[in-house]
């Protein structure tokens, strides 16, 4: 048998097997994304607010005590928020309910009578097909009742991890790496600092673009008084931590309500606010703050952000770059550990340098 034969069908052997691997772990983790959510959204909210965990102990409470205010704190600024956006919400629907009214009649005319020339037959298939769509969307009673619950045991167990996390966090991973052969504990321990401090970079860096994101287009939405400014200020902050994708959803969802509410030249101005925003963060903003945490290729984030989504929605949509970067930069640390480790030992010190010699004079002040 020739050669080149057996080596390909050894890597074709190789290549079934690696596909088969990798298809039996996506499998289990379907199975238990939402464990495997709540584990990666407690890790990112760690890295999020362990400096005030940091600061509270260093006021000389107990760590017991600093992780809990640390986690009170950040549930109260998360339902803080939802409440304030809800009062909000109910106190404009009347308004709101009168102008999206007006806005899908004169959409309605415009569909007629603008350059699309479409006849009432044609637009009523599509209105009829829209409604269609969004109550296929929505989920029966059942399914929305086991959602809602699978929903709140997720945030109840991140919340749980993260509290922990926050008060054990460098003895459980000490505990871990015990574990771990001496030998190997060193690369192991440099590939999970790197990573960490990428995901560190990221999560700070992202909350800083996302609230930059948030003002700019709050401020534009107040300005030229959009209907629900302040849910989809919420809603952008909230979709940035989806590089790509989210400030492009976000932004579209705010031009829609823009034309509903006021009409094109509103929406028309909303879309040019957009786009500067979008702009000064791309080319100004996220290379700023971003240069530290992330170095992925724009495929490499949009494949990420697809492969999360199609494995978990918008949870797996949420956590895949952050876990992109963790694993990237884990790599590198470790390979770089590895090197180091392999590396030839220094030369010998001079004669003249022995051990004891005070050099301190040598030192800057």
């Amino acid at each position: 048998m020739p050669g080149w034969l057996l080596t390909a069908a050894a890597v074709t052997g190789c290549l079934l097997v690696l596909g088969a691997g990798a298809y039996a772990l996506i499998r289990v983790l379907v199975v238990i994304a939402p464990v495997v959510l709540a584990v990666v959204a407690a890790l990112l909210l760690t890295a999020l607010v362990a400096p005030m965990t940091r600061l509270l102990r260093a006021l000389r409470l107990p760590d017991w005590l600093a992780a809990l205010l640390t986690v009170l704190a950040l549930l109260l600024v998360l339902l803080g928020s939802l409440v304030l956006i809800g009062l909000r919400v109910i106190s404009q629907f009347e308004d709101l309910r009168r102008e999206l009214t007006s806005g899908l009649r004169r959409l309605h005319q415009m569909l007629v009578s603008g350059p699309l020339h479409l006849d009432e037959r044609q637009v009523t298939a599509l209105t009829t097909g829209a409604q269609r769509a969004v109550r296929s969307a929505i989920p029966g009673p059942a399914a929305g009742a086991a959602g809602a619950a699978e929903t709140l045991t997720a945030a109840v167990l991140t919340l749980l991890l993260l509290f922990f996390l926050l008060r054990d966090g460098t003895t459980a991973w000490q505990r871990a790496t015990a574990l771990v052969p001496e030998r190997r504990r060193g690369r192991l321990t440099a590939a999970a600092a790197a990573g960490w401090h990428s995901v560190t970079w990221y999560v700070r860096g992202i909350v800083v673009i996302a609230a930059v994101d948030a003002i700019g287009i709050g401020i534009a939405l107040v300005v030229l008084r959009v209907p629900l400014a302040l849910a989809l200020t919420l809603l952008t902050f909230m979709a940035a931590f989806v590089p790509i994708v989210g400030a492009t959803v976000a932004g579209t969802v705010a031009v829609g309500v823009a034309f509903l509410a006021h009409g094109p030249t509103t929406a028309l101005l909303v879309l040019a606010a957009v786009l500067l925003v979008q702009q000064t963060e791309g080319h100004l903003l996220h290379p700023l703050v971003m240069r530290r945490a992330v170095r992925l290729h724009p495929v490499v984030t949009l494949l990420a952000i697809g492969v999360g989504t199609l494995l978990a929605g918008i949870a797996g949509a949420l956590v895949a770059v952050p876990t992109c970067a963790f694993v990237y930069h884990a790599v590198a640390g470790y390979r770089s550990a590895a090197r180091a480790e392999s590396a030839p030992p220094e030369p010998a010190a001079d004669a003249g340098d022995q051990p004891g010699d005070d050099h301190s004079d040598d030192r800057d002040p």
